[in-house]
């Protein structure tokens, strides 16, 4: 009889443990359009409302993967980086993999690629060809944002708004001359706040965005939300994700 019910109870254990032991991930995102955004527009959105180029490939990936994905977008940045950073189970996407974060997460992708552009409004007469130049303008950022941060290591000062958008109107009423951003969620800010033709001043660089897991995560959820990835990359749904948002 009690060898009966050990070989129950290995057989019961090797059917629940795969569910019990399965690590359900949170990951959150901030508003960057059209790379992650919210249907409605907000600052706030959970699961399906949750849109753009990036949410739509994880969905895909975690589903190909096996893996059960919620994503939140919510902001600001530091708080939801620092969730991903301490917390088990935590994520954040579009992260840029600096060299500053390269240790501190695991890393699924990329996800896309942007570039790092210095923009400025069609009226303004600003040059700058190195970021030498940039030392001597008035430049605006985001808060806790890559670009911002890359430039204040190269001893660049940058006035950090809250929120990426702000600086649209930080342009127009000349409070900054240039605009450190992103190539394809500047121009969408800027078309949202009635201001179109911003020209680039400079790039600065070309930006990987990733998938930031946290540390403590099952290395084998990192290879396999890789390889679905991969996957995804041979097959004419990736460029179909991309083009959807152009």
């Amino acid at each position: 009889m009690n060898k009966w019910l050990i070989s129950l109870g290995l057989v019961l254990s090797s059917v629940v443990s795969p569910a019990l032991n399965a690590q359900k991930l949170e990951l959150l995102t901030e508003k960057l359009p059209p790379i992650n955004m919210s249907k409605s527009g907000k600052n706030y959105a959970k699961g399906d409302d949750v849109d753009g180029i990036a949410p739509e490939l994880i969905r895909s990936m975690c589903k190909k993967a096996g893996i059960e994905c919620e994503i939140t977008l919510k902001f600001p940045w530091d708080r939801i980086y620092k969730s991903a950073l301490e917390r088990n189970g935590y994520g954040l996407f579009s992260a840029s993999r600096t060299a500053e974060r390269e240790s501190l997460f695991q890393w699924v992708g990329p996800l896309t690629e942007v570039k790092w552009v210095v923009l400025k409004l069609p009226s303004s007469a600003v040059s700058a060809s190195s970021i030498d130049d940039l030392k001597a303008l008035k430049v605006g950022g985001y808060k806790g944002d890559a670009v911002t941060t890359f430039l204040q290591g190269k001893g660049v000062t940058v006035d950090a708004a809250f929120e990426d958008k702000q600086n649209v109107g930080k342009l127009k009423k000349g409070q900054i001359d240039v605009w450190a951003t992103g190539s394809l969620s500047g121009p969408y800010f800027a078309k949202q706040e009635g201001v179109s033709g911003l020209q680039e001043v400079m790039t600065l660089k070309k930006n990987e965005l990733w998938l930031a897991l946290n540390k403590q995560i099952d290395p084998s959820i990192v290879e396999k939300l890789n390889k679905a990835l991969a996957d995804i990359k041979k097959s004419p749904e990736y460029d179909a994700i991309h083009s959807k948002y152009r």
